[in-house]
């Protein structure tokens, strides 16, 4: 996968794109137009880095590094294009290299206590504090399926994510990942079905 967007036509996008004037305005030289850009997407962008490298601490800088990069090659991107479907595919690229350069190393232990508030959150948990024993438990269930999914491989993860995390039509996430449609809906079949099985003694009896 490459920096620039496939060509989709030469058509303009949608007047109602808010991301297009404040583009444009950042090539014209206005930076305070980056600002807003990156203020609206930072929390989405370090969800699904998260997702994907599983260390809060990665996550703030490969997050910060998707969109230095997005803003070096800015000039590349095609505005009939969406700006966040870029970005995200940046910063999945990004992210993937990170998991490449980090298998020799061994995995961090799960941060059980900002986790649940700060992470990826796959199964939506409550955040009640009225019961300290339902919230432990709460916590270790959410650190099982995160370890579940630290287990799916790279395609399977990333559609999981962008999925379930972000809400993402099929279409936006073939256009991030540039599969066709079906290909999406089949990795998330498989990803889903491994987790049901890795999961399979928290049903239940």
């Amino acid at each position: 996968m490459t920096m620039t967007n496939r060509h989709k036509g030469a058509g303009e996008p949608p007047s109602e794109d808010p991301d297009v004037e404040m583009i444009r305005a950042v090539l014209a030289g206005d930076l305070e137009a980056y600002r807003v850009l990156v203020e609206r997407y930072e929390r989405r962008i370090y969800h699904v880095v998260y997702g994907m490298v599983r260390s809060q601490e990665d996550a703030r800088d490969l997050a910060q590094d998707c969109f230095v990069k997005a803003f070096q090659n800015l000039h590349r991107f095609r505005l009939e294009s969406k700006f966040y479907t870029w970005l995200c595919r940046i910063a999945i690229n990004l992210s993937i290299d990170h998991r490449r350069k980090m298998k020799h190393r061994n995995h961090a232990a799960f941060d059980d206590e900002r986790g649940a508030s700060d992470g990826a959150q796959v199964v939506r948990l409550s955040s009640r504090r009225d019961n300290p024993s339902e919230n432990v438990s709460r916590k270790q269930l959410y650190g099982r399926i995160m370890e579940a999914v630290d287990q799916l491989p790279d395609d399977q993860r990333q559609v999981l994510i962008l999925r379930e995390l972000e809400d993402m039509p099929y279409k936006e996430i073939a256009d991030i990942l540039d599969i066709p449609e079906g290909t999406v809906m089949s990795r998330l079949y498989y990803a889903r079905r491994r987790l049901q099985d890795v999961l399979s003694d928290l049903r239940p009896s």
